[in-house]
């Protein structure tokens, strides 16, 4: 039984991730490596690209995934469920408020704004190095790091991820089934099977029993729950993937206007923590501060059944030998797409002239050579950035 000291520190670390990482779901990774990984070392390098690989092919949030299976590897169930409220609940308040007050807010210009966006430049170049280190070693996995890489620049669709990890784990699994490998360790996930075949079957269940229901009952709630649901189930790729689909159930069907869901969508920029906390904003319009806690549990719940019913299985493939090899072309690839995400979104949108990049290189030195915390060099990106926007 894990202690209650656990799960606290566990909603301290994911608290204070969640009021800092700014930058999209490709960032979060970069946070969440550089605090669980290299400063606290909860998983080592090759548990954490595992992780990430599994929440890629999984549809959903990739970043809360990720959390959720830290969590979850530290203190279980109620862990994971910790380590998610600590990482959400942030922008979770922030966009609620922001939904209730329906102020005027367009921060597309703001200084500080720019600046949160140069930090994730850093963070996730800080991370893409130390993972590139371990994951790639050889030349061979370098190849197919710059097949991911070019891969998902070239191709940028919904299932391109998918398709190259699937290539990446068959080229790994031909090139190293023989492969002996002696470093790392299997982080074991506190999991039984029974539980996450439970969660899996829920999963279906409610994937294609509510439009059913929806249909059937006519009820206002289950529609939410559906469209929510069914948003948050069938989405690969992040968050910034899910806000079309979002649009298109809550537009035409006058829960929310256009300015209202483009004023949110400027807010749910400018917040930390994961983009699909954008359902806490238009649910709050919807039906005020409980309608967007339901939205939020609506467009989340998919995450939390997927990484749990896949975690304990994900466990007993990885442990074998004759997967071992394929799980390493996967790493290999994961990293490749950490490089595209890297310069797009990331930096095609953040380093726009000479002084960004600037203060991006102050911000990797504070990070990488300074050992300085996340949240300073997210104080200083935020100052650094309003410095800037007045040159």
């Amino acid at each position: 039984m894990h202690t209650l000291k656990t799960l606290f520190e566990i909603l301290i670390v994911s608290t204070r991730l969640g009021l800092t990482s700014f930058g999209g779901p490709t960032a979060h990774l970069g946070y969440f490596h550089e605090e669980y990984v290299r400063r606290r070392q909860w998983m080592d390098e090759k548990g954490y690209a595992d992780l990430v690989a599994l929440a890629q092919f999984l549809p959903g949030p990739a970043s809360s995934q990720v959390g959720i299976g830290i969590g979850v590897m530290r203190g279980g169930v109620l862990g994971g469920i910790t380590s998610f409220i600590g990482f959400t609940l942030p922008s979770v308040i922030v966009l609620v408020a922001f939904a209730l007050l329906l102020a005027e807010y367009d921060a597309a210009d703001a200084g500080w704004l720019q600046g949160l966006k140069i930090v994730a430049v850093a963070v996730v170049a800080n991370a893409i190095i130390g993972m590139a280190s371990k994951l790639a070693p050889d030349l061979r996995r370098k190849a197919i790091v710059l097949f991911a890489l070019i891969g998902t620049l070239l191709w940028q669709t919904a299932f391109t991820q998918v398709g190259v990890i699937l290539i990446a784990a068959l080229i790994g699994f031909l090139l190293y089934k023989n492969y002996e490998d002696s470093g790392g360790e299997i982080s074991k996930f506190p999991i039984s099977r029974t539980f996450s075949a439970i969660c899996l079957i829920l999963f279906f269940i409610l994937l294609f029993s509510l439009p059913v229901l929806r249909e059937v009952t006519g009820s206002y709630w289950v529609s939410v729950m559906d469209s929510f649901y069914r948003a948050g189930s069938l989405v690969f790729g992040g968050g910034h993937v899910v806000l079309p689909l979002l649009e298109q159930e809550v537009v035409p069907s006058g829960w929310v206007s256009e300015e209202e869901f483009l004023s949110g969508y400027g807010a749910a920029q400018a917040v930390p923590g994961p983009l699909f906390t954008f359902a806490a904003y238009l649910g709050t319009v919807m039906n005020g501060w409980f309608g967007g806690l339901f939205a939020t549990f609506a467009i989340f719940l998919p995450a939390f059944l997927l990484i749990f019913g896949a975690l304990p299985f994900w466990d007993r493939l990885r442990s074998n030998p004759n997967i071992k090899g394929a799980i390493m072309g996967v790493n290999a690839a994961v990293v490749g797409i950490l490089i595209s995400a890297f310069y797009t979104p990331i930096w095609t949108s953040s380093i726009l002239r000479p002084a960004d990049f600037a203060l991006a290189a102050v911000l990797f030195a504070m990070l990488a050579y300074w050992k300085l915390p996340p949240w300073v060099v997210v104080v200083s990106g935020a100052a650094g950035g309003m410095l800037i926007s007045l040159i």
